[in-house]
């Protein structure tokens, strides 16, 4: 691997480069994790890496063309040739759509110390961490439960540069922990929850476990149910899981283009139209406390919704929903010239939140005559976009709610419901919190939503799924 440093790795490609154009990305990646399994760790390891991607432009009469190419554990003896292969994958490509002069300096985003070192992580992230969790070990064992899981921390340093002089970088912590508890008694029943972080000083495993125990308690009574639909309570990190599939699939183009739910009827977007009952707000926001990310584009290849042209341009506080009514859709500057709406980039987290809601979980279910409780949501799939129509399963925990108290769980269902669906037909939304993604979380960890009242959750068929 380079002994170069990043910053000296993305100046020598630039100054390799013979293309018309060119950015260069670097990206140190430290991560450490523990996993365990019935009561006791069983793996603990940490990694470290680095990889370099070099995007080559050529200007024609025909337009930009684009070559990309990116390699790990690259040594220092073998950039030239990552860079010549870029240029070499740049002369065999068509021209690209969205294609858009590079960013400035002076129209760039800001970011941290440019010469300053890549952060990093170790096993110490664990520190009060994993002695709490040894504490749950004992008391699950006592009360004849298993717990299984695993905690990872990821420090990822991106060091941007091009060839108009943008030179910016940003260190992005990631935490999540994911824990299942399981007995054999009565049948057998599971439960999971889940919590993201950026330094795992926030996070109780010893307070995760004895959630687990409640809902270990409620399935101490089983009831079969049949399909149908059901006023549905969902939690945070089930609303979680509906909401990053509405943020994924909303992008500018492809609404214009009339592919997909936020298409207008005859050409455009249904920006400005109302898609849900209550006045939600739906943003993302850089800078939003515990949940930060990066405040520029740091993207490694063109495409539709984010692209590398966009390199360097400044994300800020964006409300894709304000009020209950659609503010915008994510878009690049190629995107934003055509739709006539402003340049909205993709942000690395999503916030949901009804102004004023100060309603718990526990408050919605004490107001619930009769209803589910669906902890979690797994194997989501898209059915159809135009209507952004989802199925999956629910997984390790639903249950009964009769004249506001849990009363047992039940069995698993197979659902089919679009998260703008549910936007439209939502009839409470209770306190924001962060939220981890059951199903999403690996990939788009940083989330923070309320619970949501649903009166006729569409469970379509029962699911043998346990």
């Amino acid at each position: 691997m380079s002994l170069s440093t990043p910053q000296a790795v993305v100046e020598r490609a630039l100054e390799l480069s013979r293309a018309d154009a060119c950015m260069v990305l670097v990206r140190e990646t430290g991560t450490a994790n523990l996993r365990w399994a019935g009561n006791s760790l069983t793996t603990n390891g940490v990694t470290r890496g680095r990889t370099v991607t070099v995007v080559s432009v050529a200007l024609g009469g025909a337009g930009a063309s684009v070559g990309v190419m990116s390699r790990s554990g690259l040594r220092d003896d073998e950039l030239p040739d990552l860079v010549r292969a870029a240029e070499a994958a740049c002369g065999e490509a068509v021209p690209t759509e969205d294609a858009r002069p590079l960013i400035t300096p002076a129209e760039a985003g800001t970011g941290g110390p440019w010469d300053a070192p890549a952060a990093t992580t170790g096993i110490d992230v664990f520190g009060g961490f994993a002695p709490a969790l040894g504490r749950a070990f004992a008391a699950s064992a006592t009360a004849g439960r298993r717990l299984y899981g695993y905690a990872e921390h990821t420090v990822e340093t991106t060091f941007l540069g091009t060839s108009t002089g943008v030179r910016l970088r940003h260190d992005q912590p990631t935490g999540t922990v994911e824990l299942n508890a399981k007995t054999d008694a009565d049948g057998g029943h599971s439960a999971w929850t889940g919590r993201a972080t950026r330094d795992f000083t926030d996070v109780d495993p010893e307070a995760l476990a004895a959630e687990l125990d409640t809902r270990m308690a409620w399935a101490r009574r089983r009831v079969d149910l049949p399909a149908g639909r059901y006023e549905t309570l969902l939690p945070p990190t089930a609303v979680a899981d509906m909401l990053v599939n509405l943020y994924f699939s909303a992008g500018a183009r492809d609404a214009a283009e009339g592919r997909t739910v936020f298409s207008a009827p005859g050409g455009g977007t249904r920006v400005g139209e109302r898609l849900a009952r209550l006045p939600l707000d739906l943003y993302s926001d850089p800078a939003a406390p515990g949940l930060e990310c990066a405040p520029f584009v740091a993207a490694d290849a063109p495409g539709r919704d984010v692209t590398a042209f966009d390199n360097g341009m400044p994300l800020r506080r964006t409300r894709w929903l304000a009020g209950g009514e659609l503010a915008a859709l994510p878009q690049t500057r190629a995107t934003a010239e055509q739709t006539g709406l402003p340049a909205t980039g993709f942000v690395d987290n999503l916030v949901l939140e009804q102004p004023g809601a100060a309603a718990s979980l526990e408050d919605m279910v004490a107001r619930t005559e009769h209803g589910l409780l669906v902890t979690c949501l797994w194997y989501i799939r898209t059915v159809d976009p135009q209507t952004l129509l989802l199925t999956g399963l629910t997984r390790d925990g639903v249950y009964l709610i009769e004249d506001g108290r849990i009363t047992g769980a039940v069995n698993n269902f197979r659902f089919n419901e679009s998260p703008v669906g549910l936007l439209e037909r939502a009839t409470e939304a209770g306190a924001v919190r962060p939220a981890l993604s059951r199903e999403l979380g690996d990939y788009f960890p940083r989330t923070a939503m309320p619970p949501l009242r649903v009166p006729d959750f569409n469970m379509s068929t029962v699911s043998r799924a346990s």
